[in-house]
C-alpha cells in the first residue's frame, strides 16, 4: 500500500544489527524480543493448544496491532504523493510490482502530466513509455488514461472521497479506493493487499481467502477508526520481517503472539540477516518519505537509474 521496499545498498552486519536493537522496536519490541529470546517456542505454544474463543482472538489481535504500532511508529503509505490523483494513478501502477519501482517512475509521469485533464488528453504511446519500468505498461497505460477522463467528465477533475465512485475508475478496485479513502481523505478503510493477506491467515485472525471476506473479518476485530493504521502497521510487517517465502521469526518481536511461530528461521542471528529495509539498514520505498520515517533512522530510496 499504500510506499517503501528496498533498493539495493546498505549490507553491513553492523547495519542490520543496529537497526534490529534500534528500530525494531519500541519498548513493546525489546519487551517482546526478550520474551522471543527466551522461548520460542513457548510463545507458539501460547496461542496454539485449545480453541480460541472470540474474545481472545479479539484481544490477541488487538494486542498485535499495538505492539506494531510500537514497532513501526513511523508506518506509512509507501508510494510518494502530493495529492489524491497522484495517489490513486501511483497505486493503480503498483500492480505487479514494487512500490519503489512506482516512486522511481512517476516523478517523469507527473512532471509531464499533472492533473487529469493532462493525463486524459496524453498520447498513450508516450505514457507507455514512461510507465515501461512499472511492468504490464500498455494496460496500466489504459487505466491511468481512462481514470483521468471518467475523472474530468464525471467529477469535475477531482478525486471522488466516496468508495462507491472510486471503484467505479477504470483500474481502481476496493483495495486501491480504501488506500485512496485512507491516506488522501483520512477515512477508514482496510487495505487487503497480498502482505495483509498473508499476516492475517497466518496469526489466525481469519481462514477466509478472499479478499472482501477477510477485510469484512478483520474489520469486525477493530473499531473502525483504527483500519488504515493497522493495514500499514501489518504491511509494514510483512514487508520488513514476515516474508512470504522466509519469514525472520527469530527476529520477529510480536513472535509470542503468533501461531505460525516456527514457519521461517528462528536462529535469531540467521533471522536477521533477513530483515529488509530500514530494519536490515537498507533504503526504503519511498523517494521523499515523511519526516517521522526519516528520523527514525530510515533511508529514501534512490531516483530512477541511480546507482
Amino acid at each position: 500500500m499504500p510506499a517503501k521496499k528496498a533498493a539495493d545498498g546498505g549490507n553491513t552486519a553492523d547495519s542490520g544489527k543496529e537497526a534490529v536493537s534500534k528500530g525494531a522496536a519500541g519498548k513493546g519490541a525489546h519487551k517482546t524480543a526478550r520474551k522471543t529470546a527466551s522461548k520460542g517456542a513457548a510463545s507458539k505454544g501460547a496461542v496454539v493448544g485449545k480453541p480460541e474463543s472470540h474474545t481472545a482472538l479479539v484481544r490477541r489481535a488487538r494486542r498485535v496491532n499495538r505492539e506494531l504500532a510500537e514497532i513501526y511508529p513511523y508506518a506509512h503509505p509507501e508510494l510518494d504523493f502530493e495529492n489524491p490523483f497522484q495517489l490513486v494513478v501511483a497505486t493503480v501502477l503498483s500492480a505487479q510490482t514494487t512500490d519503489l519501482r512506482v516512486n522511481q517512475t512517476t516523478p517523469a509521469l507527473f512532471a509531464k502530466y499533472p492533473t487529469p485533464e493532462d493525463l486524459a488528453v496524453a498520447d498513450p504511446e508516450e505514457v507507455e513509455e514512461i510507465l515501461r519500468p512499472t511492468g504490464f505498461f500498455r494496460a496500466k497505460t489504459k487505466s491511468v488514461i481512462g481514470l483521468s477522463k471518467a475523472l474530468v467528465e464525471e467529477f469535475g477533475g477531482e478525486v471522488p472521497g466516496r468508495l462507491e465512485d472510486l471503484v467505479k475508475l477504470p483500474g481502481v478496485g476496493r483495495k486501491t479506493a480504501f488506500v485512496v479513502l485512507g491516506n488522501a481523505f483520512g477515512r477508514p478503510g482496510i487495505t487487503v493487499d497480498t502482505h495483509f493477506q498473508r499476516l492475517v491467515r497466518r496469526w489466525k485472525w481469519t481462514e477466509a481467502t478472499e479478499p472482501d471476506k477477510i477485510e469484512a473479518a478483520v474489520g469486525a476485530l477493530f473499531p473502525k477508526s483504527d483500519w488504515t493504521m493497522l493495514s500499514h502497521h501489518v504491511i509494514f510487517h510483512g514487508r520488513r520481517i514476515c516474508h512470504a517465502r522466509k519469514p525472520a521469526c527469530g527476529a520477529c518481536p510480536i513472535a509470542p503472539l503468533c501461531p505460525a511461530y516456527g514457519e521461517g528461521e528462528t536462529d535469531p542471528e540467521k533471522a536477521k540477516k533477513l530483515l529488509k529495509y530500514e530494519k536490515g539498514g537498507f533504503p526504503g520505498q519511498r523517494l521523499n518519505p515523511p519526516q517521522s520515517y526519516l528520523d527514525a533512522g530510515g533511508r529514501p530510496a534512490p531516483p530512477l537509474g541511480a546507482g
